[in-house]
């Protein structure tokens, strides 16, 4: 399978092997849609419909709609601590469901690589229903005689009949507005948007590699955070309206991840749970935080790692 997480983000390669325009082959008059020039697709991750934690309301300050978003700024990057006490990054991309949503990747007949040059499709965008950052790899198997980018969306691969099967392979893509930026990453992997095709139309989204990550059942697999808000999520206007504890004059929180990307159990989807304020100074590292009377919220945010220091 790394043969196959590592076509699917070779975007600099899809781009240059996928031509500069779209063409009619001279033999089979086969249509190529135009990575170049074909339309782009509008995103809005803070929609009422799109956004849970982070719903722009006016006074927010949240970007507009389709608007390119810096995620290595407040509020979508926070400061926290890993499970040894070290300090830790990790981007904000707000609730979402165990259930991945589909990404389909083409593959000829007799291979097990993808084709080359091909942008991979996806089926649904944030605000519609069955949307996730999480994708399950599915396999689409096309002709030998197939060119790249033939196809550029889901309902072609049905109106054609390929056959798809499912993998267990789960990808973290969370789709953005082009030109935002998400630069920091760790254990490799491209900090640049990937291209894919959503309904012939062009569509953006990051790639965080950190850890390969397995289906468990269908679903994405969890890994436990323990966090302190300014107030109390059982209090009135607590909770993630409060924002994060952080020590003084500083942005560090003493929100603790149960799990970093070299754990065998790491998840960037991670479960809530919540500790009391009046213990922000004795939490420190996991043990610490698992000590403390906390509370499952029953949230799941993806949170993927970005630094360990």
């Amino acid at each position: 399978m790394k043969n196959l997480t590592s076509y699917l983000f070779a975007t600099l390669a899809v781009i240059l092997s996928a031509g500069l325009g779209s063409c009619d082959d001279d033999d089979d008059d086969v249509k190529i849609y135009d990575i170049n020039s074909a339309e782009k697709v509008s995103v809005d991750r803070f929609s009422a419909t799109a956004g849970h934690l982070m719903v722009r309301d006016g006074n927010n300050g949240l970007p507009a709609a389709n608007t390119a978003i810096s995620f290595d700024q407040a509020p979508f990057i926070t400061k926290g601590k890993g499970p040894t006490g070290q300090n830790v990054e990790y981007y904000n991309f707000d609730l979402q469901s165990v259930d991945p949503a589909p990404i389909y990747v083409l593959f000829k007949e007799g291979t097990d690589t993808p084709v080359p040059g091909q942008l991979n499709i996806i089926n649904v965008l944030p605000g519609e229903t069955g949307y996730n950052d999480f994708w399950l790899v599915n396999k689409v198997t096309v002709p030998a005689s197939y060119q790249a980018n033939e196809v550029a969306s889901f309902e072609e691969i049905q109106s054609r009949g390929y056959v798809v099967e499912a993998t267990t392979t789960i990808v973290n893509c969370p789709v953005v507005p082009d030109g935002s930026t998400a630069t920091k990453r760790i254990g490799g992997g491209s900090a640049g948007l990937m291209k894919g095709w959503y309904k012939e139309k062009i569509v953006s989204y990051f790639s965080f590699e950190e850890k390969a990550i397995s289906a468990s059942g269908g679903k994405v697999p969890l890994s436990p955070i323990y966090v302190c808000f300014n107030i109390n999520a059982d209090e009135a206007g607590g909770g993630p309206a409060s924002g994060f504890k952080v020590e003084s004059g500083t942005m560090q929180t003493h929100n603790v991840v149960a799990t970093v990307p070299s754990s065998g159990s790491y998840s960037p989807l991670w479960l809530v749970n919540a500790y009391d304020n009046g213990e922000f100074e004795d939490v420190m590292d996991l043990s610490t935080a698992q000590a403390t009377a906390n509370t499952n919220l029953g949230a799941t945010v993806n949170c993927p790692i970005a630094t360990i220091q």
